[in-house]
């Protein structure tokens, strides 16, 4: 057993599990989007883990991008300010576009990026989160493809961390509180 396995204090989706909702929810992007080529933006750096496996599961042809965004810093919680520390690089005007987030909290980083990426007027605009904490909403939030609703508890591995760490875990689980209090 490895030292993050220590940390945890348990494991809330395993890697199966993980991977099989992931495939299904690529299978209906794939039919959602049959007759166009969306941009699939990546929310750095939570979401590659996600994205890299999301985008193997769909089997229509698709660009991606990255938008990397701050809200967190070394806290726990999000600070609700928003900072882009990478721009997309793809043209997103009348494109068809679904934005890949690893987990959405208060709700308020989604809003920003929503608002941020409807200014360069895409043809749509999807939302494909894998954790949702409704919970935590401080506000509406809706998506269109989401892998699981769970409870507020501090979750990492698959990409989500704390303090950059625990990213490389290939299942998701609960950091034990005394790491991050």
């Amino acid at each position: 057993m490895n030292k993050m396995n220590c940390d945890l204090s348990e494991v809330l989706l395993d890697e199966y599990r993980i991977q099989t909702r992931v495939r299904e929810i690529g299978l209906q992007i794939a039919h959602d989007h049959k007759d166009s080529v969306p941009v699939l933006i990546g929310i750095m750096k939570g979401g590659f883990v996600f994205l890299a496996d999301l985008c193997r599961s769909i089997t229509i042809p698709l660009e991606i991008d990255f938008l990397a965004i701050s809200s967190y810093g070394a806290e726990a919680s999000s600070s609700g300010v928003v900072k882009i520390r990478k721009d997309i690089d793809v043209d997103i005007t009348g494109r068809d576009v679904i934005v890949v987030e690893d987990i959405v909290d208060s709700g308020l980083s989604l809003q920003y990026i929503r608002e941020y990426l409807g200014k360069h007027a895409p043809a749509s605009l999807k939302v494909c989160v894998l954790l949702d904490k409704p919970a935590a909403h401080k506000m509406e939030v809706s998506f269109e493809y989401v892998g699981f609703k769970i409870g507020n508890e501090f979750v990492v591995g698959y990409g989500l961390d704390y303090n950059s760490l625990y990213r490389n875990l290939p299942y998701i689980g609960i950091l034990k509180e005394e790491i991050y209090k």
